[in-house]
């Protein structure tokens, strides 16, 4: 048997290195530090956390919370360290995060079908499966190869707009509709504000604090990326002919058309989540639940994504991507971690869990298993491998990415009750591994 590469050590790298391993496959672990440093990396330990010490809410009221319970009961690596080295954080999951790094080194140093190998890769191997796990800050001379590969479906920023759930908007304010009638006439949801609205809502945006840059993220805001409050800031009426221009629409309740509107889109097949379009900003996230809430209809609305503009190398997953993270045109290859979409530490050790786990099957011949939707895992992978091509950003885990459950739930109820049968598909699944 071959032995497998893997290209990149942190969270998604390890853990698909010690699943691989923990299946019977030999591994090579390929990690640049400390020969080479990103910008954000200071530690010459392996799955370094680089920003927050923390892996976010461990409640399953929180889908973060779930996804972290399915890789629990699935062994995972990273739950293991994260167990052993956790710090007191009231309802969230941190850790020491020195602690971790030293736990997950020791144990693939230890591992003996797993070698690590230390120095950069500045090209993929020509045979044999390989996982590539190089992270949002892939080293340029891993970028070049990874443009080829995917056809310059490979970007450098992300330019996120804030996402909302559905079932949180007030339809008695918001109209369906298309300009000008174009497309099925409720391709959009429309928010309507008229001149008042408009000028506070301006005004909030130009004051409301910011995140400033790191020292490594030197970020040139293109026009199709500009963040809303940088364009506020260019004069009272540029958001009215940019992203809130209301021409071709009518407000329904009024006959006439709006002074100003935000146009929400749906993120999903189902619906369940809705983009704020053209919206992404350097607010930070305190901020823009105040200010976006200003929006009429979004009084009361659940963000199940908040905005940002920062560095992050990461592929379109939906265009190139199985269901197994396999890459469409070479599935002897699979992406693993942040560099497939998701975001997040837990986010990117359940891609490198699955990613792991598939490889393993690919070297020993065996089917590769995709897990259930109504997961937390499923999910995930599902959200990636088949968001729309034309308008994918990275995602966390949420809620608002699982298949509706069966009949009328109370709302208060509805997480539970999702989280439930979660973890009985999770059972049935590990069963058939």
């Amino acid at each position: 048997m071959e032995t497998l590469t893997i290209i990149g050590a942190g969270l998604a790298g390890c853990e698909a290195a010690w699943q691989a391993a923990q299946r019977g496959v030999s591994v090579v672990l390929h990690e640049m530090k400390p020969e080479r440093f990103s910008p954000a990396h200071h530690l010459a330990g392996l799955a370094e956390l680089v920003c927050s010490n923390s892996l976010r809410g461990d409640s399953l009221e929180n889908a973060v919370g779930l996804l972290k319970e399915e890789l629990r009961r699935s062994g995972s690596l990273t739950m293991e360290a994260a167990e052993a080295t956790r710090v007191p954080a009231g309802g969230a999951l941190a850790v020491d995060r020195q602690l971790f790094s030293d736990y997950i080194t020791a144990k693939i140093a230890a591992h003996p079908l797993i070698r690590l190998e230390r120095g950069e890769v500045t090209d993929l191997p020509a045979a044999g499966t390989v996982v590539i796990a190089s992270g949002p800050l892939t080293s340029d001379a891993l970028a070049e190869p990874l443009a080829r590969l995917t056809g310059d479906r490979l970007y450098f920023y992300d330019a996120i707009a804030p996402i909302v759930a559905a079932d949180s908007l007030d339809m008695t304010t918001i109209f369906a509709a298309s300009r000008y009638g174009k497309g099925d006439g409720d391709d959009y949801l429309n928010c309507p504000m008229n001149e008042a609205e408009y000028l506070r809502f301006v005004d909030e945006l130009v004051r409301g604090e910011k995140v400033p840059p790191r020292d490594f993220e030197k970020i040139v805001h293109f026009e199709g990326c500009m963040p809303v409050e940088e364009m506020a800031e260019r004069g009272v009426e540029t958001l009215r002919f940019g992203p809130m221009k209301p021409v071709g629409l009518s407000d329904p309740r009024t006959g006439v058309e709006p002074h100003a509107v935000i146009q929400l889109r749906a993120e999903n097949r189902e619906r369940t989540m809705f983009n704020l379009v053209g919206f992404q900003t350097k607010l930070t996230w305190p901020e823009q639940r105040r200010i976006f809430r200003m929006i009429p209809g979004l009084e009361r609305a659940e963000f199940v994504r908040l905005g940002s503009l920062h560095r992050n190398t990461f592929i379109n997953a939906p265009a190139l991507l199985l269901a197994t993270q396999q890459l469409k045109s070479d599935p002897r290859i699979i992406f693993a971690g942040q560099i497939t979409g998701v975001e997040g530490y837990v986010e990117s050790a359940a891609s490198g869990f699955l990613a792991g786990i598939n490889a393993a099957c690919l070297q020993q011949g065996r089917p590769l298993p995709v897990p259930p939707a109504e997961t937390a895992l499923g999910a995930l992978v599902h959200h990636i491998t088949n968001a729309d091509v034309r308008h994918f950003q990275p995602m966390n885990v949420n809620y608002g990415l699982f298949p509706e459950l069966a009949g009328r739930v109370k709302k208060k109820e509805k997480r539970q009750k999702l989280a439930e049968r979660a973890l009985e598909k999770l059972e049935d699944w590990r069963a058939g591994l």
